[in-house]
């Protein structure tokens, strides 16, 4: 099952952000359940939120997998969505 993880990094949040991106990055290669992932970049490039495409068994284990994740034991989302998601392209 793809399911879309959409965070939504809280105003002012950049620092917090950066601090953690080592331990973030490495949770995503670490895990094996990631397909695509990346930061939504506001108009001026900088790093406002995540994109996540996970590849799970169900939205049980994507919400387990979010709730693992470095940024939101940070503090950082001020939202997250997960969506389930189809893979056309």
């Amino acid at each position: 099952m793809l399911i879309a993880l959409i965070g939504r990094d809280k105003p002012g949040a950049l620092q917090t952000r950066l601090d953690n991106r080592d331990a973030h990055v490495a949770y995503l290669k670490g895990t094996g359940v990631v397909s695509q992932a990346g930061p939504l970049l506001d108009a001026d490039e900088q790093m406002i939120g995540s994109l996540v495409i996970l590849d799970v068994p169900d939205m049980a284990a994507a919400q387990a997998w979010a709730a693992d994740d470095p940024y939101a034991k940070a503090g950082l989302f001020a939202s997250v969505e997960l969506i389930p998601w189809k893979k056309v392209i």
